[in-house]
């Protein structure tokens, strides 16, 4: 039997934020939509109810200076793990933190 390479991967990276930078990875549990804790979680605009999209810079021009990472390992059929985002001045909030809302 012949094995063509169809490529190879260089680096894998999760998103858990929608919109958001991720985390590089050494490995992850593959599922039917991707990696285990890919975009689990999306900012939600308390103003509108709207989900926080990169494709509309013009009302969330940061979403993109912002890196998102679960604190453990995700495991299949249970809560994803909650997060921790760098923001772009270098602090970091958890998502468990009582004012992460007004933070962000």
């Amino acid at each position: 039997m012949t094995q063509t390479v169809l490529g190879s991967i260089v680096s894998l990276w999760r998103y858990p934020v929608k919109s958001m930078l991720g985390e590089e990875l050494n490995s992850s549990e593959v599922t039917k939509r991707g990696l285990l804790g890919d975009r689990v979680y999306a900012l939600v605009d308390s103003s509108d109810g709207r989900v926080a999209t990169a494709k509309n810079p013009r009302k969330w021009p940061h979403l993109f200076d912002c890196h998102a990472a679960l604190t453990d390992i995700p495991v299949s059929g249970s809560k994803a793990p909650s997060l921790r985002i760098t923001l772009p001045d270098g602090d970091v909030v958890e998502s468990e933190q009582p004012d992460v809302n007004q933070i962000l």
